[in-house]
């Protein structure tokens, strides 16, 4: 074959094995090494534990009532304000309380008076009776004149007495150091006793309240054992006290569970959603930290670094069982890999 003839045909056999299918796509390239924290999936003991839906409440929450009748003319403090024990929070009109306890106190000087004249009186008679210038019957009458002076008078003084505290229950104080949570009047209006004026709570101490099916209780009474999940917070505490309530809900077939939060804990209130978890015993499980985990609508996954330190999303199925740290894996992993603990910084790393 002429050369001419063999240089045409060598310039010409790419496309011919471009035409016969010949694949010329260069190969993917690994995904580059980078730089993000991780760690590793291990095997360890951790509790087994039960989970019910909660709710937090205040342990000390209490509703003031007004005690007397009267307008509303001083609230010192709103929703949300912070409360010291003995502080007032609340004034009522209290000039018919002064006037009530004011003729109280003169009925009583009144009494008084008429007290001493009959204990006179009776003193004289005693004396007559002595010398036989008045009956036996005259001296009974102002025997009884004078005891009945005197039972007035401790009647009177009781009566102002209790005037003097109703006076009182026109400044209200705090019954305890919280929070002002509701209030449920205005400067103006009419308080009539036992109408609410302002209801609050000691923040200091906190508990969360769970209903639990009667076949755990055995196994959580023996761990005695709990944490508190705050999912609104991203908060998991550790109960400082559990609480099984002797009885049990006919309808439902539950007892209820009190769970003692610590008294530094902050930023949750009464009301807010939260997960109980209850030990139930100890178990061998794989854990993946909770940190690498992430869930994008129905796919949870982590970022698993190889041994080139490439990074590769993989799928992950996820058990019950877990710890602060960390969670059972139950599919997807094997014990020793390594996952990145940043796994927003890992994907956006990956994508570029």
């Amino acid at each position: 074959m002429p050369r001419t003839s063999a240089t045409r045909l060598l310039c010409c056999l790419p496309v011919l094995l471009a035409g016969c299918g010949a694949d010329t796509t260069p190969a993917p390239s690994p995904v580059p090494a980078v730089q993000v924290s991780a760690a590793t999936v291990e095997v360890r003991e951790v509790d087994l534990t039960y989970s019910a839906e909660a709710v937090v409440e205040a342990v000390r929450q209490s509703t003031v009532a007004a005690q007397i009748a009267g307008r509303v003319v001083e609230l010192r403090f709103d929703v949300g304000d912070a409360v010291k024990k003995g502080e007032v929070i609340v004034r009522i009109d209290e000039r018919a309380a002064s006037q009530a306890e004011a003729a109280s106190a003169a009925q009583v000087q009144e009494a008084q008076a008429t007290l001493a004249n009959a204990r006179a009186q009776y003193e004289r008679n005693k004396q007559l009776a002595v010398q036989k210038f008045i009956s036996a019957a005259g001296l009974e009458r102002a025997e009884a004149e004078y005891k009945s002076a005197q039972a007035r008078v401790s009647s009177l003084i009781a009566g102002a007495g209790q005037a003097s505290t109703e006076r009182g229950f026109a400044t209200i104080v705090a019954p305890y150091s919280g929070v002002v949570s509701a209030r449920h009047v205005e400067v103006g209006e009419m308080a009539t006793p036992g109408k609410p004026l302002m209801t609050g709570f000691d923040p200091s101490s906190l508990r969360v309240v769970a209903n639990l099916p009667q076949a755990q209780l055995p196994a959580i009474r023996a761990a005695n054992r709990a944490w508190v999940e705050i999912p609104a917070l991203g908060k998991r505490i550790e109960a400082q006290q559990i609480t099984i309530v002797p009885s049990a809900d006919p309808r439902t077939h539950t007892t209820r569970a009190r769970l003692n939060l610590p008294a530094d804990v902050s930023g949750i209130n009464p009301g807010v959603f939260a997960r109980a978890h209850f030990s139930t015993g100890r178990a061998t499980r794989l854990l993946v930290p909770r940190a690498a985990v992430f869930q994008r609508s129905e796919l949870t996954a982590v970022y698993v670094i190889d041994d080139q330190g490439a990074l590769r999303l993989r799928q992950v199925r996820l058990g019950a069982a877990g710890d602060a740290q960390g969670v059972e894996v139950l599919s997807g992993l094997k014990p020793g890999e390594r996952v990145a603990l940043e796994p927003v910084k890992a994907g956006i790393t990956q994508a570029r």
